[in-house]
Parts: C-alpha cells; sequence; structure tokens
C-alpha cells in the first residue's frame, strides 16, 4: 500500500497538548510497515484509560481531558486511528476496512503495548472499534465508558442526518477537517484549535482514511461488518463488568443510543450513567474536564476484576 507521513513540523504548535508521541509499528496486512502514533502519558504504573477518538479527529481531541485522569493517578493511553493525527496514513481508500480498523488497533494496543485491564473511553467510531476490540477480547478489559457512540449492525434504518453526512464526505470537493469539528461543538473553536484538526492533512492525499470512513460504518444488513457487530453484541449481552453511558445531551447523531447500552449490557446496570449537559457531539471540546471527572470517579468507584 501506499502510505504518507504528515511531517513533524506540522504538529509544533498545538495549543494545550504537551504530549511527545510514541510509535508502534506492526505489518499493515500486505507487508507494509505502519505506525501509530500513541499519546502515554501519567504515572506508569496506573490504572490504563485508553481513550479512541473518531471520525475526523486525532488524539488531539482529549487535551482537556487528560489532565483530569491524570491527576487522579491514571495512566492515559490515546492512539491516533491510522489515517488519523500524528499515524501513517494509506491513501487508497479501499484499504480502509471496518475490519482493518479493529486488527490495526489490536496490534497497536495488545501486541505493541501490552494493555492489560483496559477502561475504554469511546467517542464517534473509538466506540465502534473500542467495542468490537472488547468483545472480542473481554479479558483486556475492566470496565467501558461510551460517549456520543454506538454499535450499528445494519439491522436499523440510519437517519437521512447520517446518509446525508456519508455522502458528502466521500463527494464534497472541499473536506475541512477543522470546520468540520468546529460544526460538531456548542461552542465552537478558536482558529488556532481548528488549525490543529487541520494539521494532520496537509493535502487530499492523506484524507483517504478521513473521507472514507463514514462509509464504513453497516448501515445494510448485508454489509461486511454487520455479522461482527451482531456477534460484538452477543458478547455485550453477557458483559456483566462495569458499563458507563456518559453522553452529551446536544448531539444529533447519537442522541438517545446510551438508552440501547443501558438495557442491554448487564454491566451497565446500577451504574451511575451520566448526560453531560452543555455538549455537542464533540463532547470533549465542550465539557472535556467534565467528561474526564466521569471517567476518573467511574475507574475509583468500580475496583478492577
Amino acid at each position: 500500500m501506499d502510505v504518507v507521513r504528515t511531517p513533524e513540523e506540522r504538529f509544533a504548535a498545538l495549543p494545550d497538548f504537551p504530549y511527545p508521541p510514541t510509535y508502534v509499528t506492526f505489518d499493515g496486512g500486505d507487508g507494509t510497515m505502519l505506525r501509530v502514533a500513541v499519546v502515554d502519558t501519567g504515572p506508569a504504573d496506573g490504572e490504563v484509560v485508553l481513550l479512541l477518538h473518531g471520525e475526523p479527529s486525532w488524539s488531539f481531541l482529549w487535551r482537556r481531558v487528560v489532565p483530569e485522569l491524570t491527576a487522579a493517578g491514571l495512566r492515559v493511553v490515546a492512539p491516533d486511528l491510522v489515517g488519523f493525527g500524528r499515524s501513517d496514513k494509506p491513501t487508497d481508500p479501499a484499504v480502509y476496512s471496518y475490519a482493518a480498523h479493529v486488527e490495526w488497533m489490536r496490534q497497536t494496543l495488545f501486541e505493541g503495548l501490552g494493555l492489560v485491564d483496559v477502561t475504554l473511553v469511546g467517542q464517534d467510531w473509538g466506540g465502534l472499534i473500542g467495542l468490537r476490540l472488547v468483545a472480542e477480547h473481554p479479558d483486556r478489559f475492566a470496565r467501558v465508558v461510551v460517549a456520543n457512540t454506538g454499535l450499528p449492525t445494519g439491522d436499523a434504518p440510519m437517519s437521512e442526518a447520517f446518509l446525508a453526512w456519508q455522502r458528502f464526505a466521500t463527494t464534497a470537493p472541499a473536506f475541512d477537517v477543522g470546520r468540520i469539528v468546529s460544526n460538531g461543538t456548542v461552542t465552537g473553536l478558536p482558529p488556532e484549535v481548528v488549525a490543529a484538526y487541520d494539521a494532520p492533512f496537509p493535502d487530499e492525499a492523506s484524507k483517504a482514511g478521513a473521507r472514507v470512513f463514514p462509509a464504513l460504518v453497516p448501515t445494510a444488513p448485508d454489509d461486511p461488518a454487520a455479522a461482527a457487530n451482531r456477534a460484538a453484541w452477543e458478547v455485550l449481552a453477557r458483559w456483566d463488568r462495569p458499563f458507563l453511558t456518559a453522553f452529551s445531551d446536544g448531539d444529533p447523531i447519537t442522541g438517545g443510543g446510551d438508552r440501547v447500552f443501558q438495557r442491554v449490557v448487564p454491566g451497565a446496570r446500577g451504574v451511575p450513567h451520566t448526560t453531560l449537559r452543555g455538549g455537542g457531539h464533540f463532547l470533549q471540546e465542550d465539557v472535556g474536564p467534565e467528561l474526564g471527572r466521569v471517567v476518573a470517579a467511574f475507574v475509583a468507584a468500580t475496583p478492577r476484576p
């Protein structure tokens, strides 16, 4: 596969994000070596909180969450998905699939970093990928927090708003990542933060993964990822480890999805689910410190298995 790597100088002036990346390198599946960037900060002996971002953001999205977690004595691991942030970016959209993203994160987190007793915090595609990892490697995880995400199987119709977003991502002449993220917040973003979201994507070739991501969401029962997601729901329906929903109140894409998890997942019973007021789809930007405190309190209140 053809791969591009964003020049380091593009990340030279990131506001409030003083975290140097570490890198995990592995065979991407055809002999091409892929390099994934990971923020790994906080006490090395702290419980691991895995922060998985979605579309079209990168680990920078978590910068207002991380300080709350590290202050609580937690080790924070926040990778950039392949195609995003400081990770390598295949330029052929056909290289990307839901299954590939799950496998790339498996290799990064388990084979590369050897993570165990993980608390997953997944938002947007971070939940779609992270929940598959939970279902396929349940012994690696101690807890789950889902925030503005889901696990679609294609068996229920998607909203017209989402289908329009799918069409836009693949056909729009311009795909301005920073503006897209800003439009998904309640508060709006200052220019330097918008620029930080644009930083990983210096040209159109580097946006292949970002553009194709919405098309990988299962929207029909025969989608290539539908069966695997149904199997994941079967595991989640037996998952009795702590499972918390922390959705925002202002996300038109995932609003109401928290109730499905609360109803289906045994580990969600008796847990203090929360709705974070004043947050849009990218709640990390709008209510990041609040989300961080919710996660830290959840870890403290639920000892690992």
